[in-house]
């Protein structure tokens, strides 16, 4: 079901790009070879390949996928999944909770939806993507009537994991979660070992939270099948920024 269509970038070689959500197997499957592509095969992450090269786990089945394509060609690029609150409380768990204790949101579950799988192909980084899938994002959580927005927002250790200490410090000090919002990583990655002296670079995914609003909500997890760090990021609807306000909330089409 299409969503949105925005124009995109002024590359010419495509003039559009279209929203929708994946509503048969096939095209679940088109996103889960983006991810392949993104995640496993650029990452060069060989122990995670698999012949049908798709990145796929248990929760694709619970969860909705938004799905960004180029209407000149119809390719897939650009992806992120959502877990609504009912969604959560079937599969019985947060995607997060893999990595985090979530105790103290116990009582935000009923309005809590989560993203993750966040990818885009890389011809199209340009900015256009990514914002109709928070477009997408929004619209969602407006039909589920949700308050909170996690995810898990991944930090590269492609560097020795200098840059995600620095960044989490970094963001510590400006966007940390009050105390109530607080978790805690399952395998803390060790922030405290690496050069002091490092200037962070944010990647586009926590760029995106912070811009609207979100906090950080304690130390990262480490991730090594994926060899990342990641944050979780917590955005309360109530916190939004004004302007993600009136661009995303009022202007988004119902799903």
């Amino acid at each position: 079901m299409r969503l949105l269509t925005t124009p995109a970038d002024s590359n010419q070689n495509f003039s559009k790009l279209t929203l929708s959500l994946a509503t048969t197997p096939e095209e679940v499957r088109e996103v889960q070879r983006l991810r392949y592509k993104v995640f496993i095969e650029a990452m060069g992450l060989s122990a995670l390949a698999n012949s049908d090269e798709l990145d796929r786990d248990e929760f694709d089945d619970y969860c909705d996928h938004l799905i960004v394509r180029d209407s000149k060609t119809l390719i897939v690029v650009g992806t992120y999944r959502v877990l609504s609150p009912h969604a959560a409380r079937r599969i019985g768990r947060f995607y997060a909770e893999q990595e985090f204790d979530l105790g103290r949101l116990d009582n935000l579950r009923g309005r809590i939806a989560e993203t993750g799988r966040a990818c885009i192909h890389p011809d199209y980084r340009s900015g256009g993507v990514i914002m109709l899938l928070w477009a997408g994002l929004a619209a969602f959580m407006k039909k589920e009537k949700c308050d909170y927005l996690i995810g898990c927002a991944s930090m590269s250790l492609a560097d020795g994991g200098h840059n995600a200490a620095a960044l989490y410090h970094a963001l510590s000090d400006t966007n940390l979660a009050p105390l109530e919002y607080r978790v805690t990583p399952h395998l803390p990655f060790p922030i405290n070992e690496r050069d002091p002296g490092h200037k962070p670079q944010i990647p586009p995914l926590i760029k995106g939270y912070l811009r609207g609003g979100a906090w950080v909500c304690g130390e990262p997890a480490w991730d090594p099948d994926f060899h990342c760090a990641d944050l979780f990021m917590l955005l309360p609807l109530a916190k939004l920024d004004d302007r993600y306000a009136r661009h995303y909330l009022k202007e988004t089409r119902p799903l």
